[in-house]
C-alpha cells in the first residue's frame, strides 16, 4: 500500500526517491540530504528480531571483541571513565564490559523509550548509541534528547548501519541490514548532519573490520531475513565440521560505522566565517570587501576574517581602516608566505559553524553566496564547491595575454582530470576559489600548504576523510597577469604535482602517522591528535 511521503528528520523535505522493496518494505531517500528509509508495514518495532549486534543467544566472541572496542574508542576519546548513558538492549555486552574500563551504567533505556519516556536527569559524562538509532521514530529527536542530557564537552559514540559500508556497497538490496525494526540509513554525510544538527560536533568516524567466527555467521544467517547470502550460508555451513566452525575466525568489513562526536553548545543562529586573504589588491581590495560587507544572507550572521600578508601597493593602510568594524577581524602577518598561508590563519581564527573562502580580486560574484550557502543550511551537503564549469564552462579570458589563457585552461583539465583519476572523484573545479563548508569537517585535519597547491590540498583531504563536494554554478570573470593574477606557470605546476602524489598516501590527520591499527582504528583520530578544530604546522 503506498505511504504518503513523511517529514524527512534531518532537513525536513518531504520529497524522496523509491529505490527497491525488501521483505515488503519500500526503501525511500530523501531528494535532499539522502537520509534513506525503509518505509512499510514491517519497518516497526518487534521483540523477535536480536539486536543488530548480537549474533547468538548468548554474547559470542564477536559481539565481545567489538564491545571491547567501542569501550576503548570511548576511553580514548573521553580520556578517562565516568556514568554513562547507555541507550541499547538489555544483555547487551557492552553492559557487562564497562566496569573494566573505569566506566559505570547509570542509565539504560532504547531508542524508543526516550521517545516514549525521556531520559532521566543527570548530567551524564558519556553515552552510547549502540544499534538504536536507526530504529528510532525521528533519529534527530533522540540525539537531542540524548544531548541535553549530557554534560558540556562530553563524548557521544554511536554505532549504526552504514550505507557506506563495503557490505552495504557490494550487497545492494541483498544486504542483511535491510530488516524489520530497522527505520532509518545513514552514511557517512547523514550521520555527521544529524549529529551537527543535534548539537554535537568534532565527529570522526570510521568503518571498521570485525571478526567473526562461522558459528557467528551461521547464527545470524538463522535467524536473519532470507536473502541469497543468508540462503548461502545456510547451504554451505553444515558442510564444515561443527568443532570446527569456533575456531574458524574470519576478519571482515562490518557493516556497522562507529561516531563518536563531542556536546558542543549549539549557536543561536549559523555563523558564517568569511576567510579572505589580501596581498596587493589595492585595485580591487576595497570593492570586493563593500560587496561583501553588503550582501544580506538570510538567517545567517556573518564574520569576515582579512589576512593582510605584507603588501607592498598599500593595501595594508586600506586594510587597515576596517579594524574597527564589528564584522570585520584584521589580521596583520609580517611577510608574504602565499595564498595557502593567509587562508590557514585565516580558518585558525575562524568562529563560524560554516566557512567560505573568498578572494579580494572580483573575480567571483559574492551575489552566489545564497546558492553556496542553500545545501549546507538544509542539510543536503557538508561540502560545496562553487563550480567555474558547471554548466557552461567558463574559461580564462586574458584579452591581453591569449596564449597564457590557453596554457592554463589547459593546465586546468590536466591537473583536474589527475585529482579524479587518483581520488576516484569526478569533480570539473577542483581549482574554484569558493570552497564553503562546515567548519567541523576540519576537525582533525593537518594542513601545510603554503601556495595555490592548497586549492588542491584542502579538497583532498576532505575528500580523503569522506566528504563528497556539491558542485554549484557560480559567475566568474577571469583577470590577467597584468592585472594583477599571481599563479606561476612554472613554480605552481610543480607543487600541483607534489600535492597529488603525497596526499595520495600520507596521513591527511594531525598526528605523524595515520589511524592507528584494528581494533582501534575506530577511533579514526589517534589518542595524540589535537582536540582544536585542525593541526597546522
Amino acid at each position: 500500500m503506498y505511504e504518503k511521503p513523511s517529514v524527512c528528520p534531518l532537513c525536513e523535505f518531504t520529497s524522496q526517491v523509491y529505490l527497491f522493496t525488501r521483505h515488503g518494505a519500500r526503501v525511500v531517500r530523501c531528494t535532499n540530504c539522502a537520509l534513506t528509509r525503509l518505509q512499510g508495514d514491517t519497518a516497526t518495532e518487534t521483540t523477535a528480531q536480536p539486536p543488530a549486534d548480537s549474533g547468538d543467544a548468548q554474547p559470542s566472541f564477536t559481539d565481545r571483541a567489538a564491545a571491547e572496542a567501542y569501550l576503548a574508542i570511548l576511553h580514548t576519546r573521553h580520556g578517562g571513565g565516568g556514568s554513562i548513558l547507555a541507550v541499547a538492549e538489555a544483555g547487551h555486552p557492552f553492559l557487562s564490559a564497562t566496569e573494566a574500563h573505569g566506566f559505570t551504567v547509570s542509565t539504560r533505556t532504547t531508542a524508543r523509550d526516550i521517545e516514549r519516556d525521556g531520559i532521566p536527569d543527570g548530567h551524564y559524562q558519556c553515552a552510547v548509541v549502540l544499534s538504536q538509532l536507526e530504529r528510532a521514530c525521528n533519529p534527530v529527536a533522540v540525539l537531542e534528547a540524548i544531548q541535553h542530557a549530557l554534560a558540556p564537552g562530553a563524548v557521544l559514540l554511536i554505532v549504526t548501519p552504514s550505507l557506506d559500508s563495503w557490505p552495504a556497497r557490494v550487497l545492494g538490496s541483498q544486504w542483511t541490514e535491510w530488516r524489520p525494526g530497522n527505520r532509518w540509513y545513514f552514511d557517512t554525510q547523514t550521520v555527521q548532519s544529524a549529529c551537527l544538527r543535534a548539537g554535537f560536533g568534532d565527529v570522526e568516524w570510521s568503518p571498521y573490520q570485525r571478526r567473526y567466527t562461522l558459528d557467528h555467521v551461521y547464527g545470524r544467517a538463522i535467524r536473519a531475513m532470507p536473502t541469497r547470502l543468508t540462503r548461502l550460508i545456510r547451504r554451505a555451513t553444515p558442510f564444515v565440521p561443527v568443532p570446527l566452525r569456533p575456531r574458524l575466525r574470519l576478519n571482515l568489513p562490518a557493516s556497522d560505522i562507529v561516531v563518536t562526536v563531542r556536546r558542543l553548545e549549539s549557536p543561536a543562529r549559523p555563523l558564517l566565517s568569511i576567510v579572505m586573504p589580501v596581498f596587493n589588491e589595492r585595485a580591487t581590495f576595497e570593492r570586493t570587501l563593500q560587496a561583501v560587507l553588503a550582501k544580506p544572507l538570510s538567517g545567517v550572521d556573518k564574520e569576515i576574517l582579512i589576512v593582510e600578508s605584507g603588501s607592498t601597493d598599500g593595501t595594508r593602510e586600506l586594510v587597515r581602516e576596517y579594524e574597527t568594524r564589528p564584522e570585520v577581524t584584521v589580521i596583520l602577518e609580517d611577510r608574504p608566505r602565499g595564498k595557502g598561508a593567509a587562508v590557514r590563519t585565516g580558518l585558525q581564527r575562524a568562529r563560524g559553524t560554516l566557512v567560505l573562502i573568498q578572494d579580494a580580486d572580483c573575480e567571483y560574484d559574492v551575489n552566489d553566496y545564497d546558492a553556496l550557502l542553500e545545501p549546507l543550511l538544509t542539510w543536503q551537503r557538508a561540502f560545496v564547491l562553487g563550480s567555474r564549469h558547471v554548466g557552461h564552462w567558463k574559461m580564462r579570458r586574458f584579452s591581453d595575454q591569449p596564449a597564457a589563457a590557453a596554457f592554463f585552461n589547459f593546465g586546468h583539465v590536466l591537473f583536474g582530470t589527475a585529482l579524479n583519476i587518483l581520488y576516484g572523484q569526478s569533480i570539473r573545479d577542483p581549482f574554484t576559489m569558493y570552497k564553503v563548508f562546515r567548519r567541523d569537517c576540519l576537525h582533525g585535519l593537518r594542513f601545510e600548504c603554503n601556495r595555490f597547491d592548497f586549492d588542491f590540498e584542502l579538497v583532498i583531504k576532505l575528500v580523503r576523510k569522506g566528504y563528497v563536494p556539491l558542485e554549484v554554478p557560480v559567475n566568474y570573470e577571469s583577470r590577467s597577469f597584468k592585472e594583477g593574477k599571481k599563479v606561476s606557470a612554472f613554480r605552481d605546476p610543480l607543487t600541483w604535482i607534489r600535492a597529488l602524489v603525497k596526499f595520495r598516501f600520507a596521513s591527511i590527520y594531525g598526528g605523524p602517522q595515520g589511524p592507528p591499527a584494528q581494533p582501534s582504528r575506530l577511533a579514526q583520530t589517534p589518542a595524540a591528535r589535537s582536540e582544536k578544530p585542525f593541526a597546522d604546522t
